[in-house]
């Protein structure tokens, strides 16, 4: 939690920011050759460079669907000729997912209306039309951008879940964008649902998509559970992010902090700027200013413009005015 070019470790993506610390909405489509390797594997890949809004998605079309893996793996089977609209329709959609690796976005909604409009049952179309909504309101981050229609994004997420009940990476999609729009008790009910389905191949994104809707929820104890149940991956450095913010609502810094720490203790993990943050809150809040100023600078460097990273750096600055001793009072 939404994915093309591979990073440099088994966590680390750099997809749809270019460069640098990726904000990250959606798991990217697949080329042909990308969807050989291992369902597993691609979504490994997914995790290490995201914001929590960015993840929410991650589990989407790079678990997806090859044709020969049937409707539960993205969308029904075509039949008709070649030039018959079903066919048509996958064809817009391979050239949404290849304008999509180009970075050209807008092209990429474009191929992929395309292809619902010739055929509204095709759930990979639907699917990643949803994504891409998701993109353009700034990758997740912040609804109100002109650019950003959230209520199409859960349009299209419905319709792929119509066409393809058995979709779960569609269902996936649907709830993520009912934790954007604050559907918490929506979000909750389908990811309960995922968790239950032994035949889903990474069950650890699930718990984690579980949990962080059940945190934002209120629904601290519950969170934590779910959330200790996506840590049986122990490269999943989001998740332990994530359970470091609901042990930091409920109140427990020390566990926060040693979550935080489970989080950027992974090498591949080392630009997840809303870990540094955190762990720097509950730091100051210990009274380990020195450590907080470090973990401060770290986020400034990973990306100074992002709203994270002003943040950091207002809270940097304060430090540096008022002193250590001050600051963790």
């Amino acid at each position: 939690m939404w994915l093309f070019g591979v990073g440099q470790g088994p966590f680390c993506v750099d997809d749809l920011g270019g460069v640098g610390y990726s904000r990250l909405p959606l798991s990217a489509p697949m080329t042909p050759r990308q969807e050989r390797h291992s369902l597993s594997r691609a979504a490994l890949r997914t995790l290490a460079r995201a914001t929590p809004a960015a993840l929410l998605l991650v589990s989407a079309i790079a678990t997806g669907a090859t044709g020969a893996m049937g409707t539960a793996c993205g969308g029904k089977s075509t039949g008709g000729g070649v030039h018959s609209p079903e066919r048509q329709s996958e064809s817009e959609y391979d050239l949404a997912v290849d304008t999509y690796h180009k970075q050209d976005y807008r092209q990429a909604l474009d191929h992929v209306l395309k292809a619902i409009e010739l055929n509204d049952e095709n759930a990979k179309a639907n699917k990643f039309a949803a994504e891409l909504y998701v993109l353009f309101c700034d990758k997740g981050e912040d609804l109100t951008v002109p650019d950003c229609h959230i209520d199409l994004a859960e349009k299209y997420a419905r319709q792929a879940v119509k066409a393809d009940d058995h979709f779960i990476d569609a269902k996936n999609t649907l709830a993520s964008v009912f934790i954007l729009e604050k559907k918490y008790k929506d979000a909750i009910e389908i990811y309960s649902a995922i968790v239950k389905d032994p035949t889903y191949e990474t069950m650890y994104l699930a718990w984690g998509n579980l949990g962080w809707a059940q945190v934002q929820a209120g629904q601290l104890d519950e969170g934590i559970r779910s959330l200790k149940n996506a840590s049986t991956e122990p490269r999943f450095c989001v998740g332990f992010y994530r359970l470091g913010v609901a042990y930091e609502k409920k109140g427990d810094n020390q566990a926060a902090l040693s979550s935080y720490t489970q989080a950027l203790g992974n090498e591949n993990c080392q630009k997840l700027q809303d870990g540094f943050s955190g762990r720097a809150r509950v730091e100051l809040s210990l009274g380990k200013a020195q450590e907080a100023r470090a973990d401060l600078e770290k986020c400034k460097e990973i990306a100074a413009e992002s709203k994270t990273g002003k943040a950091c750096s207002k809270e940097l600055a304060r430090i540096v005015a008022v002193g250590p001793t001050s600051a963790a009072q």
